[in-house]
């Protein structure tokens, strides 16, 4: 039977002082602070998922705006046109997308390496043109959403700014716990085995078209999920605000790949140092980008197991184990 070691229960009290202690978040942040603080949430959920798709099973996107689009895009026709509650309407935007992720996963899996990057930045781009085409949405243009629908959560402005926090910080600790559990179980091997040597994994009778499906179609769910939330607190969408490849890829990417693909830490260090670099280089323009992508290139030819990489290579142990440990 498997037990937790001692390190593993450190591990988890760590967690979870960290988790009480952000929760607590409302209580000692400003508005401005709380703000800032859901980005930086709906980021890191962002980034765990196209993690576990590119860094777990191997397939990576240059097209995850596609289900923050849709997120956004279903969370207001759910709320303004359908009249469905705005705390219903967030996890239905993302079961309906991972509805729309079948036909799409099915079509984007038969593409390989860096085909499969470019279909599914293609898939995007078609869903940005088709949302532009819904005139109960705003068409190209956008719509707001009624501030009335805003209100429904809670009509005083700091209740409503905490609700909407703990809504961030439940997607940021619910993605790293799916990530993880899934990581822990049956699958967690499969996707491993698929990820290392895909003729290996076959030879041992991983089925890896389903496994990549399954995956792709539950990071499709949650990223709308995410993207529902993140268009809820802008108050506001249009299309190219929804499928925006800078917003909701370019930096995702980046997030991971600075802190570690193929990790669960690498991403919260990831967005931590994004972030910090966001802040640092606002006042410097298009120059922003260029010292980001020069830092990715640097810590990339420092090790290109990204920063968590670095560290667990040196010792430090991870916060999150995803191999079972047997133990008596």
């Amino acid at each position: 039977m498997a037990k937790l070691t001692a390190r593993a229960r450190l591990s988890i009290a760590i967690a979870a002082l960290l988790t009480l202690l952000l929760l607590a978040g409302p209580l000692f942040l400003g508005r401005a602070e709380l703000r800032l603080m859901m980005e930086v949430l709906s980021y890191l959920a962002l980034a765990q998922m196209w993690n576990l798709l590119a860094g777990y099973a191997g397939l990576v996107s240059v097209g995850q705006q596609a289900f923050v689009g849709v997120g956004g895009y279903l969370f207001f026709a759910l709320t303004m046109l359908a009249g469905v509650p705005v705390l219903l309407a967030l996890p239905a935007a993302g079961l309906v997308a991972m509805v729309l992720a079948l036909p799409i996963g099915w079509l984007a899996l038969r593409l390989r390496g860096a085909y499969f990057a470019i279909g599914t930045w293609v898939i995007a781009e078609v869903l940005r043109i088709l949302a532009g085409q819904v005139p109960g949405l705003g068409g190209g243009s956008g719509i707001s959403i009624p501030t009335d629908i805003v209100k429904s959560v809670a009509t005083d402005r700091d209740v409503r700014e905490m609700i909407f926090y703990w809504i961030a910080l439940g997607l940021a600790v619910a993605s790293i716990l799916v990530v993880w559990r899934l990581l822990r179980s049956r699958w967690g091997l499969a996707l491993t085995a698929v990820r290392d040597s895909e003729i290996a994994s076959e030879s041992l009778g991983v089925k890896i078209w389903q496994t990549r499906f399954i995956v792709f179609v539950l990071v499709a769910g949650f990223t709308a999920v995410v993207g529902a939330f993140i268009f809820l607190q802008k108050l506001r969408i249009s299309p190219d605000a929804a499928f925006s490849i800078n917003d909701w890829t370019a930096f995702v990417i980046f997030i991971v790949v600075i802190g570690g693909v193929g990790t669960i830490e690498g991403p919260i260090i990831g967005v931590i140092a994004f972030f910090v670099l966001r802040e640092l280089l606002a006042d410097l323009g298009t120059w922003n980008f260029i010292i980001m992508g020069l830092v990715a290139i640097a810590v990339m030819l420092i090790d290109k197991r990204g920063i968590w990489g670095a560290l667990a290579a040196r010792g430090v142990p991870p916060l999150f184990r995803t191999k079972r440990t047997f133990i008596g």
